[in-house]
């Protein structure tokens, strides 16, 4: 990209959104749109909508349109199919449809959860055998852009972190939540594997392919590969709290009634396509803990020492 773009990104109001917009924004005017207007550069749209979206895109007129919407709570998506549909298949149909007739190129963000779980890791070549509502819907919006939006970027993210305290409503914040409440014993699945996927590395990864021009479906995760225990003893140890947070592993029948949504027991990805190609920016994800552990350390300093003031 080489003269000032302008991008439209669409559902930019959650944990991955905040670090497209700072990437994006570097380089191009950006109209960022959510539903959850949590920042003052949000403007409302909704992507369940097409005629909102379509009025909203058109007006800003785009040089590319990203999106990143999606209802990604996947016992929400089970308890209510209908918007998990609607905002994860429907809405990616919608952009689709308006960025080939715009003839602008469409990225879309799809999801390791969409294969079955038996092999031990999967490439870009790999069939889905997508098991939830939430993997069968993205499932869905991935192949549509992959069918009728000629130009396409369809990225395929791991288990994602980013977007510290306030965003993050993923694993490594769930984790902290129970470490700053003042939990000493963290019962965490390790019979579930995947590979984290730092926000600001797949930002960098979004621009990186945008900057190539070589459309495609592309596996974007975080180098290595861990079950969600050793995630959880890697943060532990980057918040500097061995000896003093443990982590108890459990099998997932544990959390049983809590997350009874379908889970791949393997949701590992490599990018071998974005490496072949010389577009793999997603450094390993030991790396991006370590980097992305320092917002949480400030957080819990911060609450400690509210604490010692008002004692």
């Amino acid at each position: 990209m080489n003269h000032r773009q302008r991008v439209y990104i669409a559902g930019c109001g959650g944990m991955l959104g905040e670090a497209v917009y700072r990437r994006i924004s570097r380089f191009a005017d950006v109209r960022a749109t959510d539903i959850d207007l949590n920042e003052p550069w949000l403007e409302f749209a909704d992507v369940r909508d097409f005629s909102q979206m379509r009025d909203s895109v058109r007006s800003f007129g785009p040089d590319v349109i990203i999106n990143l919407a999606a209802l990604t709570d996947l016992e929400l998506c089970e308890k209510d199919p209908e918007n998990a549909w609607l905002t994860n298949a429907l809405g990616a149909e919608n952009l689709g449809l308006i960025a080939e007739q715009l003839g602008v190129p469409c990225v879309y963000i799809s999801t390791a959860g969409i294969f079955g779980g038996e092999k031990e890791y999967y490439t870009d070549f790999d069939t889905p055998q997508p098991g939830s509502i939430y993997a069968k819907a993205k499932y869905y919006g991935e192949q549509y852009v992959l069918r009728n939006v000629r130009k396409h970027f369809v990225l395929r993210a791991g288990w994602m972190m980013g977007g510290g305290p306030k965003k993050d409503k993923k694993f490594i914040n769930k984790l902290y939540r129970q470490i700053k409440s003042g939990k000493s014993v963290l019962h965490v699945v390790e019979d579930k594997s995947g590979t984290p996927t730092y926000t600001v590395d797949f930002a960098e990864g979004i621009v990186k392919v945008l900057e190539s021009g070589l459309y495609g479906l592309y596996n974007q995760v975080c180098g290595g590969s861990g079950t969600r225990r050793d995630v959880a003893e890697e943060f532990v140890k980057c918040l500097g709290l061995e000896g003093k947070v443990q982590v108890e592993p459990v099998a997932s029948d544990y959390f049983a009634s809590e997350y009874f949504a379908h889970r791949p027991s393997s949701e590992r990805l490599v990018n071998l396509k974005l490496t072949a190609r010389g577009l793999n920016v997603m450094r390993d994800w030991k790396t991006c803990l370590a980097e992305y552990s320092a917002v949480f350390s400030e957080d819990l300093a911060n609450a400690c020492t509210e604490v010692a003031r008002a004692i």
